[in-house]
C-alpha cells in the first residue's frame, strides 16, 4: 500500500517543483544547446535511494512519471550550463572618447578575462580606398563577421586581413598586441626567435611573434571576453550578433562631447586638423566645407547608433549601455561597477586597485595616448584649449548629438572657460 501512494505523491512533488521553475529553463532554452551528460550525483542519489527502498526500477513506472523525471534531468543540465555561460562585451566608442582608458577596466580583470584591443584597425587598414575612406557597405559586413568570430575564439578571419599574412598562423605584426593582457600572457609567450622583430612586442616578459594558435586556445579557456572598437560606424549592423545563440554579448557604447573629441584629435592628429588651426588664428583660407560635413556625418553616427540602443528594440533589451566619459572621468569606481554589473562579470580588486591608481596622476605622467590621467582634469581641460569659433562650428554641425548626450551648449568665449559654469547636464541613460 505504501508503494501505492508514494509514486503519485513523489510525481505530485517534482510537478510542482518543476512549474515554478518553468519560467528560468523558457528564459535559457532558446540561447542554449542541451547536451547529453551523465547524471550529476544528486540526480543519481535521488532516484537510485526511491528505487532501493521501494525496490522497483525505472522503467517499470509509469509514461508520466518517466516524463518528469526527464524534465527534472534536463533542468538539472540548464543549471549547469548557465552557470558556464560566458559574458561577451563589445565596447564601441570614437577616436578620442576615452575608449582605450575605460577599455583597461577590462584588461585588467585578470585571468578570467581575454581582451582584445582594437582588433578592426587591420580590417580598416586593408579595406581602406585611395581616397582615404572605406566602402561603408562592405566594411559593415567584415567589422561584423569578424567580430562574431573573435568572440567565438575563431582567429582564422582576421588573419586574412592582417599584412604580411601570418604564416602557420604566426605574425609579428598584430596592432597593439602589448595593449592585450591576454595575448602576453605566459600561455601565449612563444619562445623568442633571433633576428625577428615584432613591432608591437610585450612589455611585460619576452615574447616571440604571436601564435594565434595559442592565442585561440588560450581565450577559449577564459570567462569572459571583451574586445574594444573604434570603427563600427552604426549599432545596427551588429543585430546578427545579439541573435546569435552561441554568444551572451553586451554592447557598451562609450560617448564624449563631441567639442573635447575635436579638441583632442587637433592635438592628437594635429597633420589632419591644420586647416582648422589655421582658420581658427584668422587665415585667409575658409574652413573646408568637406571637413565640417565629415565631423557632421561622425556626430550623426554616434547619435542614431545611441537613438537606437536607448529605444531598445526586442534584439537590444538588456544587451545596450549607454555611458558618457564625462561620467566616468569624475565617477571612475561608481561607473566601473554600473558596467561591470550590467555586462555581468564580477569586478575584481585588481580593477579597483587599478583605477584608484591611473585617476590620480601627475601631468608628467598623463600623456596624449597614456591610460594614466588625472581623469577629473581631463573633463574640463578641452574648453581652455579650443577656439570658441570651433566650438560654433561643432555645434552648429552637432547639435541633436549634443543635445540627446546632454552637453550644454555655449554663447560666448566667456562661458566656454568659465568653470563655474558646467557643460554637462545631470542625465541617466536607462538600461
Amino acid at each position: 500500500m505504501r508503494i501505492k501512494y508514494m509514486i503519485p505523491i513523489v510525481f505530485l512533488v517534482a510537478l510542482v517543483i518543476i512549474e515554478k521553475e518553468n519560467r528560468i529553463i523558457s528564459r535559457v532554452s532558446d540561447k542554449l544547446n542541451l547536451k547529453q551528460t551523465p547524471q550529476t550525483p544528486l540526480q543519481a542519489g535521488v532516484f537510485s535511494h526511491l528505487s532501493l527502498k521501494h525496490n522497483f526500477s525505472f522503467p517499470t513506472l509509469s509514461k508520466d512519471f518517466m516524463v518528469m523525471k526527464q524534465r527534472l534531468e534536463n533542468y538539472s543540465e540548464h543549471q549547469e550550463v548557465v552557470k558556464k555561460v560566458r559574458k561577451h562585451v563589445l565596447l564601441l566608442a570614437t577616436t578620442r572618447t576615452g575608449s582605450s582608458f575605460v577599455g583597461e577596466f577590462f584588461n585588467q580583470q585578470g585571468d578570467n578575462m581575454f581582451y582584445l584591443f582594437e582588433p578592426l584597425w587591420h580590417v580598416e587598414k586593408m579595406l581602406t580606398l585611395d581616397t582615404g575612406g572605406t566602402n561603408a557597405t562592405a566594411s559593415a559586413k567584415a567589422y561584423r563577421d569578424v567580430l562574431q568570430q573573435l568572440f567565438l575564439c575563431d582567429f582564422s578571419l582576421l588573419e586574412s586581413f592582417i599584412d604580411p599574412l601570418p604564416v602557420n598562423h604566426i605574425t609579428t605584426s598584430l596592432f597593439r598586441r602589448e595593449s592585450s593582457s591576454s595575448l602576453c600572457e605566459e600561455s601565449v609567450c612563444s619562445p623568442v626567435i633571433k633576428g625577428i622583430f615584432e613591432r608591437y612586442r610585450c612589455k611585460i616578459r619576452r615574447c616571440g611573434p604571436l601564435n594565434l594558435t595559442m592565442a585561440s586556445e588560450s581565450c577559449v579557456k577564459k570567462d569572459h571576453r571583451v574586445i574594444k572598437s573604434v570603427r563600427v560606424r552604426q549599432l545596427e549592423n551588429l543585430r546578427p550578433l545579439a541573435e546569435d545563440p552561441r554568444l551572451d554579448i553586451r554592447f557598451i557604447q562609450l560617448v564624449r562631447d563631441p567639442r573635447a573629441v575635436l579638441a583632442s584629435r587637433m592635438v592628437a592628429f594635429a597633420a589632419k586638423y591644420k586647416s582648422w588651426k589655421q582658420w581658427a588664428l584668422g587665415g585667409d583660407r575658409p574652413l573646408d566645407e568637406d571637413e565640417v560635413k565629415k565631423l557632421k556625418g561622425n556626430c550623426d553616427n554616434i547619435r542614431l547608433s545611441a537613438e537606437v540602443g536607448l529605444r531598445q528594440p526586442p534584439w537590444l533589451r538588456s544587451r545596450y549601455m549607454l555611458v558618457r566619459y564625462e561620467d566616468i572621468a569624475r565617477f571612475p569606481m561608481r561607473k566601473a561597477t554600473e558596467m561591470f554589473r550590467f555586462s555581468g562579470i564580477p569586478l575584481t580588486p585588481q580593477v579597483k586597485a587599478w583605477i584608484l591608481k591611473n585617476t590620480q596622476v601627475s601631468k608628467e605622467i598623463s600623456g596624449v595616448y597614456s591610460t594614466q590621467k588625472n581623469s577629473s582634469e581631463q573633463v574640463e581641460k578641452w574648453r581652455f584649449s579650443l577656439p570658441f569659433k570651433i566650438a560654433q562650428v561643432v555645434q552648429r554641425a552637432c547639435g541633436p548629438t549634443l543635445k540627446l548626450f546632454g552637453y550644454k551648449f555655449v554663447s560666448s568665449e566667456k562661458m566656454l572657460t568659465d568653470k563655474s559654469i558646467s557643460l554637462i547636464e545631470d542625465k541617466v541613460f536607462s538600461v
